[in-house]
Parts: structure tokens; sequence; C-alpha cells
């Protein structure tokens, strides 16, 4: 059976992994957009409608996906993170 150390070492590179995960993606998003701003001016100044441009609309799209990301780490720290913490937290409890 592992430790609660161990557990707690496993709850801690779960969380990292995540955590770097999720950083990768909203870096590339953004390079990306950054990328597509340096090297594709004309795309990026295509009308969809009059007075929305690509560029705008890509602009929203990288906000909404930080909050998009956002909302998924939440939901992992509390459904996963939180609830294998708190185990962990009653269980070296129950030992003293």
């Amino acid at each position: 059976m592992d430790s609660p150390a161990d557990r707690l070492r496993a709850l801690d590179a779960a969380r990292w992994r995540i955590a770097l995960a999720l950083t990768g993606a909203m870096t590339a998003i953004y390079v990306a957009f950054v990328l597509l701003i340096a090297y594709n001016k004309p795309l990026l100044a295509m009308q969809l409608v009059p007075g929305l441009s690509l560029g705008i609309t890509l602009g929203v799209v990288v906000i909404l996906a930080a909050w998009a990301l956002i909302v998924v780490y939440v939901r992992w720290a509390n459904s996963t993170y939180d609830r294998a913490l708190a185990d962990l937290r009653r269980e070296m409890e129950a030992r003293r």
C-alpha cells in the first residue's frame, strides 16, 4: 500500500502535469495568434462582416480559449485534486 507521502507526491505530480499541459496549450494558441499577426496581416484584415475582421474574431477566440482552459483546470481541481487532498488529510488526521 502506498504511504500518504507517496500519494501526496503522485497528486503533486498530477497537478504539475495538468498545469504544464494547459500552460502549453495556452502558449501555443497565443504564439499562433502572434505569428499570424506578424506574418499574415492580410489574412487577419479580411472582413467577415462589415466592421468585423478575422483578426478581431481570432483575438476574441484567444481570450475565450483562456477562459475555457481555466474552466478545465478548475473542474479538474474541484473533482479530482481537492477530493484526493481532502482524503489524504482525513487519513493523516485519523492516524494521529
